[in-house]
Protein backbone atom coordinates (compact mmCIF):
# COMPACT_ATOMS: atom_id res chain seq x y z
CA UNK A 1 0.00 0.00 0.00
CA UNK A 2 1.17 3.39 -0.65
CA UNK A 3 -0.30 7.11 -0.22
CA UNK A 4 1.58 10.10 -1.63
CA UNK A 5 -0.42 12.94 -1.40
CA UNK A 6 -0.73 16.19 -3.51
CA UNK A 7 1.12 18.97 -3.01
CA UNK A 8 -1.73 21.36 -4.08
CA UNK A 9 -5.29 21.17 -2.42
CA UNK A 10 -8.28 20.91 -2.26
CA UNK A 11 -7.88 17.36 -3.37
CA UNK A 12 -9.69 16.12 -6.52
CA UNK A 13 -9.78 12.16 -6.79
CA UNK A 14 -10.26 10.15 -9.91
CA UNK A 15 -9.87 6.63 -11.20
CA UNK A 16 -10.17 4.61 -13.85
CA UNK A 17 -13.06 3.39 -15.52
CA UNK A 18 -14.29 0.01 -15.90
CA UNK A 19 -16.87 -0.99 -16.84
CA UNK A 20 -20.09 0.76 -15.07
CA UNK A 21 -18.52 -0.22 -11.99
CA UNK A 22 -17.27 3.92 -11.27
CA UNK A 23 -20.80 4.22 -10.02
CA UNK A 24 -19.87 2.27 -6.61
CA UNK A 25 -16.52 3.37 -6.57
CA UNK A 26 -17.82 7.00 -6.32
CA UNK A 27 -19.49 6.22 -3.55
CA UNK A 28 -16.90 4.91 -1.80
CA UNK A 29 -14.35 8.19 -3.13
CA UNK A 30 -17.02 10.57 -1.44
CA UNK A 31 -15.75 9.15 2.00
CA UNK A 32 -12.43 11.17 1.27
CA UNK A 33 -14.26 14.34 1.23
CA UNK A 34 -12.96 15.36 -2.14
CA UNK A 35 -14.02 16.78 -5.32
CA UNK A 36 -14.72 13.92 -7.73
CA UNK A 37 -13.16 13.93 -11.18
CA UNK A 38 -14.34 11.16 -13.47
CA UNK A 39 -12.44 10.85 -16.29
CA UNK A 40 -14.18 11.41 -19.92
CA UNK A 41 -16.06 8.49 -21.37
CA UNK A 42 -14.14 5.89 -23.58
CA UNK A 43 -13.85 7.17 -26.49
CA UNK A 44 -10.83 5.93 -29.27
CA UNK A 45 -8.71 9.13 -27.76
CA UNK A 46 -8.14 7.32 -24.58
CA UNK A 47 -6.51 4.28 -25.86
CA UNK A 48 -4.31 6.37 -28.71
CA UNK A 49 -3.45 8.66 -25.17
CA UNK A 50 -2.55 5.72 -23.29
CA UNK A 51 -0.41 3.73 -25.54
CA UNK A 52 1.57 6.60 -26.76
CA UNK A 53 3.13 7.17 -23.93
CA UNK A 54 3.22 2.66 -22.63
CA UNK A 55 5.60 0.36 -23.22
CA UNK A 56 5.41 -0.78 -26.50
CA UNK A 57 4.53 -5.03 -25.20
CA UNK A 58 2.18 -3.79 -21.62
CA UNK A 59 -0.71 -5.16 -22.10
CA UNK A 60 -3.60 -3.05 -22.93
CA UNK A 61 -5.76 -2.57 -19.92
CA UNK A 62 -2.16 -0.47 -18.59
CA UNK A 63 -2.78 1.44 -22.06
CA UNK A 64 -6.38 2.06 -21.05
CA UNK A 65 -5.86 2.78 -17.21
CA UNK A 66 -3.07 5.20 -18.73
CA UNK A 67 -5.05 7.03 -20.87
CA UNK A 68 -7.83 7.38 -18.09
CA UNK A 69 -5.35 9.09 -15.62
CA UNK A 70 -3.85 11.87 -18.91
CA UNK A 71 -7.69 12.84 -19.32
CA UNK A 72 -8.60 12.81 -15.62
CA UNK A 73 -5.45 15.23 -14.81
CA UNK A 74 -6.14 17.31 -18.02
CA UNK A 75 -9.31 18.24 -16.55
CA UNK A 76 -8.10 19.13 -13.31
CA UNK A 77 -8.19 15.72 -11.22
CA UNK A 78 -5.00 15.90 -8.94
CA UNK A 79 -5.37 12.96 -7.03
CA UNK A 80 -5.42 9.29 -8.84
CA UNK A 81 -6.42 6.01 -7.11
CA UNK A 82 -5.33 2.81 -8.63
CA UNK A 83 -6.12 -0.68 -7.48
CA UNK A 84 -3.41 -3.82 -7.91
CA UNK A 85 -4.76 -7.15 -9.62
CA UNK A 86 -3.64 -10.48 -8.75
CA UNK A 87 -0.86 -10.47 -11.81
CA UNK A 88 1.49 -7.69 -13.50
CA UNK A 89 -1.13 -5.36 -13.19
CA UNK A 90 -0.17 -5.02 -9.48
CA UNK A 91 3.23 -3.47 -10.18
CA UNK A 92 1.54 -1.12 -12.61
CA UNK A 93 0.99 1.34 -10.59
CA UNK A 94 4.56 2.28 -9.84
CA UNK A 95 5.45 2.43 -13.75
CA UNK A 96 2.24 4.49 -14.61
CA UNK A 97 2.85 7.12 -11.72
CA UNK A 98 6.65 7.32 -12.92
CA UNK A 99 5.11 7.81 -16.52
CA UNK A 100 2.95 10.72 -15.56
CA UNK A 101 5.86 12.11 -13.67
CA UNK A 102 7.83 12.84 -16.62
CA UNK A 103 5.35 14.04 -18.58
CA UNK A 104 4.74 17.06 -16.01
CA UNK A 105 1.57 16.65 -13.91
CA UNK A 106 1.50 17.27 -10.30
CA UNK A 107 -0.72 14.74 -8.48
CA UNK A 108 -0.60 12.61 -5.73
CA UNK A 109 -1.54 8.70 -5.57
CA UNK A 110 -3.23 6.15 -3.77
CA UNK A 111 -2.24 2.86 -4.16
CA UNK A 112 -4.37 -0.15 -3.49
CA UNK A 113 -2.75 -3.22 -2.90
CA UNK A 114 -3.64 -6.28 -0.92
CA UNK A 115 -7.36 -7.84 -0.57
CA UNK A 116 -10.76 -7.36 -1.42
CA UNK A 117 -11.22 -6.44 2.55
CA UNK A 118 -11.87 -3.10 4.55
CA UNK A 119 -9.31 -3.08 6.61
CA UNK A 120 -6.67 -3.46 4.19
CA UNK A 121 -6.99 -0.26 2.77
CA UNK A 122 -9.09 1.89 5.96
CA UNK A 123 -5.24 3.43 6.50
CA UNK A 124 -5.01 4.57 2.96
CA UNK A 125 -8.50 6.26 3.00
CA UNK A 126 -8.04 8.25 6.93
CA UNK A 127 -4.47 9.81 5.19
CA UNK A 128 -6.62 11.35 3.21
CA UNK A 129 -9.37 12.52 4.94
CA UNK A 130 -8.44 12.02 8.97
CA UNK A 131 -11.30 12.38 10.01
CA UNK A 132 -13.06 9.41 8.49
CA UNK A 133 -14.23 6.62 11.00
CA UNK A 134 -14.35 2.86 10.52
CA UNK A 135 -17.70 2.89 11.08
CA UNK A 136 -18.37 5.46 8.25
CA UNK A 137 -16.26 3.43 6.11
CA UNK A 138 -17.84 0.23 6.30
CA UNK A 139 -21.20 1.94 5.94
CA UNK A 140 -20.01 3.18 2.74
CA UNK A 141 -18.14 -0.16 1.35
CA UNK A 142 -21.65 -1.95 2.55
CA UNK A 143 -23.53 0.76 0.21
CA UNK A 144 -21.06 0.52 -2.49
CA UNK A 145 -21.51 -3.54 -2.21
CA UNK A 146 -25.05 -3.69 -2.51
CA UNK A 147 -24.91 -1.34 -5.36
CA UNK A 148 -22.40 -3.28 -7.29
CA UNK A 149 -24.90 -6.48 -6.54
CA UNK A 150 -27.73 -4.53 -7.75
CA UNK A 151 -25.47 -2.92 -10.55
CA UNK A 152 -24.30 -7.06 -11.66
CA UNK A 153 -27.86 -8.59 -11.54
CA UNK A 154 -29.54 -5.90 -13.85
CA UNK A 155 -26.46 -6.25 -16.48
CA UNK A 156 -26.56 -10.15 -15.99
CA UNK A 157 -30.12 -9.82 -17.33
CA UNK A 158 -29.30 -7.51 -19.93
CA UNK A 159 -26.55 -9.94 -20.94
CA UNK A 160 -29.40 -13.02 -20.85
CA UNK A 161 -32.24 -11.19 -22.70
CA UNK A 162 -31.15 -8.17 -24.87
CA UNK A 163 -30.83 -10.66 -28.24
CA UNK A 164 -34.04 -11.10 -28.56
CA UNK A 165 -35.82 -7.87 -27.88
CA UNK A 166 -38.43 -6.86 -30.30
CA UNK A 167 -38.52 -3.57 -30.43
CA UNK A 168 -34.30 -2.49 -30.96
CA UNK A 169 -32.91 -0.25 -28.18
CA UNK A 170 -35.52 -1.32 -25.47
CA UNK A 171 -33.53 -2.87 -23.21
CA UNK A 172 -30.78 -0.56 -23.19
CA UNK A 173 -33.05 2.17 -22.45
CA UNK A 174 -34.32 0.89 -19.67
CA UNK A 175 -30.41 -0.09 -18.58
CA UNK A 176 -29.53 3.85 -18.56
CA UNK A 177 -32.54 5.15 -17.04
CA UNK A 178 -31.35 2.69 -14.20
CA UNK A 179 -27.72 3.52 -14.43
CA UNK A 180 -29.00 7.13 -13.63
CA UNK A 181 -31.01 6.32 -11.04
CA UNK A 182 -28.28 4.20 -8.82
CA UNK A 183 -25.63 6.51 -9.06
CA UNK A 184 -27.70 8.60 -7.23
CA UNK A 185 -28.84 5.65 -4.86
CA UNK A 186 -27.20 6.45 -1.31
CA UNK A 187 -29.05 3.61 1.25
CA UNK A 188 -29.90 0.08 1.16
CA UNK A 189 -33.93 0.34 0.60
CA UNK A 190 -33.17 3.40 -2.11
CA UNK A 191 -31.34 0.63 -4.02
CA UNK A 192 -33.22 -2.61 -3.51
CA UNK A 193 -36.03 -0.48 -4.81
CA UNK A 194 -34.45 0.53 -7.94
CA UNK A 195 -33.14 -3.04 -8.64
CA UNK A 196 -36.71 -4.65 -8.53
CA UNK A 197 -38.13 -2.05 -10.04
CA UNK A 198 -35.89 -2.12 -12.88
CA UNK A 199 -35.80 -5.96 -13.31
CA UNK A 200 -39.56 -5.71 -13.30
CA UNK A 201 -39.33 -2.97 -16.35
CA UNK A 202 -36.70 -5.12 -18.17
CA UNK A 203 -38.97 -8.51 -17.58
CA UNK A 204 -41.91 -6.82 -19.02
CA UNK A 205 -40.31 -6.00 -22.27
CA UNK A 206 -41.61 -8.20 -24.98
CA UNK A 207 -39.25 -10.66 -26.78
CA UNK A 208 -38.96 -13.27 -29.11
CA UNK A 209 -36.59 -16.11 -28.64
CA UNK A 210 -35.90 -17.95 -31.65
CA UNK A 211 -35.58 -22.57 -31.52
CA UNK A 212 -32.51 -22.01 -32.53
CA UNK A 213 -31.14 -19.82 -30.07
CA UNK A 214 -27.37 -19.86 -29.52
CA UNK A 215 -25.86 -19.60 -25.68
CA UNK A 216 -22.56 -18.53 -25.32
CA UNK A 217 -20.46 -18.28 -22.44
CA UNK A 218 -17.66 -15.41 -22.05
CA UNK A 219 -14.46 -16.53 -20.42
CA UNK A 220 -11.07 -15.05 -19.87
CA UNK A 221 -9.11 -11.90 -18.66
CA UNK A 222 -11.12 -9.57 -16.15
CA UNK A 223 -10.46 -6.01 -17.33
CA UNK A 224 -11.37 -6.68 -21.12
CA UNK A 225 -14.45 -9.06 -19.73
CA UNK A 226 -15.95 -5.77 -17.67
CA UNK A 227 -14.82 -3.14 -19.90
CA UNK A 228 -17.10 -3.19 -23.09
CA UNK A 229 -14.95 -0.20 -24.72
CA UNK A 230 -12.00 -2.49 -24.71
CA UNK A 231 -13.25 -5.73 -26.03
CA UNK A 232 -15.49 -3.62 -28.65
CA UNK A 233 -18.61 -4.04 -27.24
CA UNK A 234 -18.23 -7.82 -27.49
CA UNK A 235 -21.31 -8.91 -25.44
CA UNK A 236 -23.85 -5.90 -27.81
CA UNK A 237 -22.35 -7.45 -31.05
CA UNK A 238 -22.96 -11.14 -29.90
CA UNK A 239 -26.88 -10.04 -28.87
CA UNK A 240 -27.23 -8.15 -32.43
CA UNK A 241 -26.76 -11.88 -33.72
CA UNK A 242 -29.18 -13.79 -31.46
CA UNK A 243 -27.31 -14.95 -28.91
CA UNK A 244 -27.82 -15.49 -25.09
CA UNK A 245 -24.73 -14.54 -23.05
CA UNK A 246 -23.40 -15.34 -20.09
CA UNK A 247 -20.51 -13.72 -18.21
CA UNK A 248 -19.26 -14.69 -14.56
CA UNK A 249 -16.94 -12.50 -14.09
CA UNK A 250 -18.10 -9.54 -12.20
CA UNK A 251 -16.96 -7.29 -9.03
CA UNK A 252 -20.02 -9.18 -6.62
CA UNK A 253 -18.34 -12.36 -7.37
CA UNK A 254 -14.43 -11.40 -6.85
CA UNK A 255 -15.46 -9.64 -3.88
CA UNK A 256 -17.39 -12.97 -2.89
CA UNK A 257 -14.49 -15.37 -3.28
CA UNK A 258 -11.99 -12.68 -1.83
CA UNK A 259 -10.49 -11.39 -5.32
CA UNK A 260 -10.84 -14.83 -6.77
CA UNK A 261 -7.54 -15.79 -5.08
CA UNK A 262 -8.68 -17.67 -1.77
CA UNK A 263 -6.98 -21.19 -1.74
CA UNK A 264 -10.59 -22.86 -1.18
CA UNK A 265 -12.30 -20.78 -4.01
CA UNK A 266 -9.10 -21.75 -6.51
CA UNK A 267 -9.34 -25.35 -5.50
CA UNK A 268 -12.67 -25.61 -5.74
CA UNK A 269 -12.03 -24.63 -9.42
CA UNK A 270 -9.44 -26.88 -10.24
CA UNK A 271 -11.93 -30.10 -8.77
CA UNK A 272 -14.51 -28.56 -11.14
CA UNK A 273 -12.29 -28.40 -14.39
CA UNK A 274 -12.18 -32.14 -15.32
CA UNK A 275 -8.66 -32.54 -14.52
CA UNK A 276 -7.89 -30.10 -17.41
CA UNK A 277 -5.83 -27.93 -14.75
CA UNK A 278 -4.13 -29.28 -11.89
CA UNK A 279 -2.55 -26.25 -10.48
CA UNK A 280 -3.45 -22.69 -10.31
CA UNK A 281 -2.53 -20.67 -13.50
CA UNK A 282 -2.31 -17.34 -12.35
CA UNK A 283 -4.76 -14.35 -11.93
CA UNK A 284 -7.99 -15.67 -14.07
CA UNK A 285 -6.47 -18.19 -15.80
CA UNK A 286 -7.77 -21.36 -13.85
CA UNK A 287 -11.39 -19.40 -13.84
CA UNK A 288 -10.82 -19.51 -17.62
CA UNK A 289 -10.24 -23.18 -17.80
CA UNK A 290 -12.36 -24.24 -15.05
CA UNK A 291 -15.76 -22.28 -16.50
CA UNK A 292 -15.29 -23.47 -19.90
CA UNK A 293 -15.37 -26.79 -19.14
CA UNK A 294 -18.37 -26.36 -17.03
CA UNK A 295 -20.12 -24.44 -19.44
CA UNK A 296 -19.47 -27.33 -21.64
CA UNK A 297 -21.13 -29.64 -19.34
CA UNK A 298 -24.16 -27.74 -19.17
CA UNK A 299 -24.72 -27.56 -22.73
CA UNK A 300 -23.43 -24.16 -24.28
CA UNK A 301 -23.08 -23.82 -27.52
CA UNK A 302 -19.20 -22.75 -27.67
CA UNK A 303 -17.12 -20.10 -25.76
CA UNK A 304 -15.42 -16.96 -26.34
CA UNK A 305 -11.75 -16.64 -24.63
CA UNK A 306 -10.64 -12.82 -24.16
CA UNK A 307 -7.75 -11.81 -23.42
CA UNK A 308 -5.05 -8.67 -23.51
CA UNK A 309 -2.43 -9.45 -26.18
CA UNK A 310 0.10 -11.20 -23.98
CA UNK A 311 -1.62 -12.06 -20.92
CA UNK A 312 0.49 -14.74 -19.16
CA UNK A 313 -2.53 -16.31 -17.33
CA UNK A 314 -4.08 -16.10 -20.33
CA UNK A 315 -1.53 -18.06 -22.24
CA UNK A 316 -1.04 -20.28 -19.83
CA UNK A 317 -5.00 -21.46 -19.40
CA UNK A 318 -4.66 -21.66 -23.56
CA UNK A 319 -2.77 -24.96 -23.90
CA UNK A 320 -5.40 -26.03 -21.64
CA UNK A 321 -8.40 -25.36 -23.28
CA UNK A 322 -7.08 -26.08 -26.89
CA UNK A 323 -6.87 -29.65 -25.55
CA UNK A 324 -9.99 -29.26 -24.14
CA UNK A 325 -12.22 -28.60 -27.16
CA UNK A 326 -9.84 -30.64 -29.78
CA UNK A 327 -10.81 -33.60 -27.33
CA UNK A 328 -14.37 -32.52 -27.03
CA UNK A 329 -15.35 -30.94 -30.39
CA UNK A 330 -16.12 -28.17 -28.07
CA UNK A 331 -16.08 -24.55 -30.14
CA UNK A 332 -14.01 -22.00 -28.24
CA UNK A 333 -12.95 -18.50 -30.31
CA UNK A 334 -9.98 -17.08 -29.33
CA UNK A 335 -9.49 -13.30 -29.60
CA UNK A 336 -6.80 -10.72 -28.58
CA UNK A 337 -6.67 -7.50 -28.14
CA UNK A 338 -4.65 -4.56 -28.53
CA UNK A 339 -4.39 -1.29 -29.61
CA UNK A 340 -4.42 -2.21 -33.15
CA UNK A 341 -7.70 -4.66 -32.80
CA UNK A 342 -10.30 -4.13 -35.63
CA UNK A 343 -13.82 -3.72 -34.87
CA UNK A 344 -14.22 -4.79 -38.19
CA UNK A 345 -12.10 -7.45 -38.10
CA UNK A 346 -14.13 -9.06 -34.62
CA UNK A 347 -17.70 -8.81 -36.39
CA UNK A 348 -16.14 -10.76 -38.79
CA UNK A 349 -14.88 -12.96 -36.58
CA UNK A 350 -18.23 -13.54 -34.52
CA UNK A 351 -20.33 -13.81 -37.88
CA UNK A 352 -18.30 -16.74 -38.32
CA UNK A 353 -18.27 -18.15 -35.14
CA UNK A 354 -22.37 -18.01 -35.07
CA UNK A 355 -22.69 -19.55 -38.46
CA UNK A 356 -20.33 -22.46 -37.68
CA UNK A 357 -22.50 -23.04 -34.10
CA UNK A 358 -25.70 -23.29 -36.07
CA UNK A 359 -24.32 -25.31 -38.54
CA UNK A 360 -22.96 -27.64 -35.47
CA UNK A 361 -26.37 -28.08 -34.83
CA UNK A 362 -26.93 -29.97 -37.91
CA UNK A 363 -24.02 -32.05 -38.12
CA UNK A 364 -22.99 -32.37 -34.21
CA UNK A 365 -19.02 -33.34 -33.71
CA UNK A 366 -17.30 -31.06 -36.50
CA UNK A 367 -16.44 -27.87 -34.92
CA UNK A 368 -13.38 -27.12 -32.51
CA UNK A 369 -11.38 -24.21 -31.25
CA UNK A 370 -10.77 -21.36 -33.76
CA UNK A 371 -7.81 -19.33 -32.82
CA UNK A 372 -6.17 -16.09 -34.52
CA UNK A 373 -2.23 -16.21 -35.64
CA UNK A 374 -1.25 -15.54 -31.82
CA UNK A 375 -3.21 -18.29 -30.71
CA UNK A 376 -1.74 -20.86 -32.91
CA UNK A 377 1.65 -20.30 -32.51
CA UNK A 378 1.45 -20.56 -28.82
CA UNK A 379 -0.22 -23.23 -28.64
Amino acid sequence: MSVQLPDSRPFKVSFPHMGNYSIPVKLLAEQLECEIVLPPKMTRRTLEVGARHSPEFVCIPFKYNLGNYIEALEKGANLLIQAGGGCRFGYYGEVQEAILRDLGYDFGMVRLLGGWKLRDHIGDFKRVNPRLTMLRALKAYKLALRQTQALDRIEDYVRRNAGFEVQDGAFEEVHEAFLGELDTARDMRTMAEIESRYLGELEAIPTERPDDLLRIGIVGELYVLMEPFSNLFVEKELAKRGVEVHRFVTVSNMVEHGGRKGPAHVDDLIARSGDYVRYHLGADGTESVSMTYQLMQEGFDGVLHLKPFGCMPEVNAMASLQRLSREHTFPILFISYDAQTSETGLKTRLDAFCDMLRMRRQRPGTAGAIASGEERSTA
